[in-house]
């Protein structure tokens, strides 16, 4: 399945519903005015693409309206669909770097498949035929620390681990101390995700972070924020969160297949003005796509 299928299959619960939110408005006329595009705006903002993005991107259809007179259907869907790209950005990966350490910092709450994106990147990775290790740094839940495990036996990878409750910038300096020993290529570290106390969660990124600048300063240290799709603005909300606690370096949106509102792919891209390099399109190793703008938004809305 290319990767434009894959999108088109994954997204089919949200395209459903910009599809028939879309017929409701254009039923009884063939070309937007000014009362439809307001309608426009309030089924993208229920479709969890955030107030702000979804102003912004109408904002630009009306520009384009004024300037090519066109406002007809696929006018107007077109112009939807180019602005979404350009607030999606360039289609961008991890960028791995030959002859270095390269660290992912794994961030983002419990529960939006952060350590499963852990365990499937390793596999992607080792399929490449580079060297990975795992560091189970998520030491305040037990499953946490079982499921890493599990993705090491099940991708032959060495997972560094603690006991429970174990100080997280511990395991991230055997995990660090581990993968300069054998000479891996990726480090990659699953972090806790608790944000009921974003000051513990803070300082205690901060720490990992000190630890690895300290430990291995020549590092390619990036870290990735996932976000759970079907959470919709709840994602914007761990979006401010996090980029608040850590630097952010790329995005990967989970669960867009469980969607009917993907829609917050938008919103969080428009928000942290950090690209989404992944996408998690089903339960499958295979399911976790890199993520192509283009091919989100032509997924996201047919023009036929």
């Amino acid at each position: 399945m290319g990767l434009f299928e894959s999108f088109k299959k994954g997204l089919e619960k949200t395209r459903n519903f910009w599809a028939a939110e879309w017929v409701k408005t254009t039923a009884s006329h063939g070309k937007f005015d000014e009362d439809m595009l307001d309608e426009l705006e309030e089924i993208m903002v229920r479709s969890d693409c955030g107030v702000q993005a979804s102003e912004d991107v109408i904002d630009y259809v009306k520009d384009y309206i004024k300037k090519t007179g066109d406002n007809t259907n696929d006018g107007v869907m077109n112009a939807v669909k180019t602005r979404i790209i350009e607030i999606l950005g360039q289609k961008q990966t991890i960028e791995l770097e030959q002859g270095k350490l390269n660290i992912i910092l794994m961030v983002g709450v419990n529960g939006t498949g952060k350590t499963t994106t852990a365990g499937k990147l390793a596999m992607k990775y080792k399929a490449q035929g580079l060297k990975v290790i795992m560091g189970a740094a998520d030491t305040f839940r037990a499953a946490a620390v079982e499921q890493l495990k599990a993705w090491g036996e099940r991708t032959s990878t060495a997972v560094i681990a603690h006991g429970e409750g174990a100080d997280p910038a511990a395991v991230v300096f055997d995990a660090v101390a581990a993968a300069k020993a054998r000479g891996a290529d990726v480090l990659i570290v699953d972090t806790a995700g608790r944000l009921h106390n974003k000051k513990n969660l803070m300082d205690e990124l901060s720490k990992i972070n000190r630890i690895i600048d300290r430990e291995a300063p020549d590092a390619n240290k990036k870290s990735l924020l996932i976000i759970d799709a079907t959470t919709g603005q709840n994602g914007v909300l761990q979006t401010q969160a996090f980029s608040e606690a850590v630097k952010l370096d790329y995005l990967g949106i989970t669960k867009l297949d469980g969607s009917a509102k993907g829609g917050v792919a938008i919103a969080v891209s428009y928000l942290a003005k950090v690209p989404i390099v992944l996408a998690g399109l089903g339960e499958g190793v295979e399911d976790l796509s890199e993520f192509d703008p283009e091919a989100f938004a032509n997924a996201l809305i047919d023009t036929n």
